[in-house]
């Protein structure tokens, strides 16, 4: 099994910053997710894909977070980190942490296998 544990989170005022980490750990038959993202779910509204990284390195963000949040993938600790720069209240959500088989899994939440339990960030204008 993949377990996946998030921190970071919290509140902070429009235009502030946070950092969001997921520790990935586990495998299934020895093989290990090949996409790892972040996915958050606003108040009332679907869960979304925001970032992800695939297993050759490459990254892709949802047009909302683009040139605002940055995803890392720290091979060596097993951890995937979020950036949130310029926040805006339209981010307050719950974000969790998500690891798929696909190669690809930014593009809807039913590409993902295994979830985080999630941390909120609430952002005040």
């Amino acid at each position: 099994q993949v377990q996946l544990v998030e921190s970071g989170g919290g509140s902070v005022q429009a235009g502030g910053s946070l950092r969001l980490s997921c520790s990935v750990s586990g495998s299934v038959r020895g093989s290990r997710p090949n996409c790892v993202a972040w996915f958050r779910q606003p108040p009332g509204k679907e869960r979304e894909g925001v970032a992800s990284i695939g297993r050759d390195g490459s990254t892709a963000y949802a047009d909302a977070v683009k040139g605002r949040f940055t995803v890392a993938k720290d091979n060596a600790e097993d951890t995937l980190d979020l950036q949130l720069d310029n926040l805006k209240p339209e981010d307050t959500a719950m974000y969790y942490c998500a690891a798929s088989w696909s190669t690809s899994c930014l593009g809807s939440s039913t590409l993902i296998n295994f979830w985080g339990q999630g941390t909120q960030v609430t952002v005040s204008s």
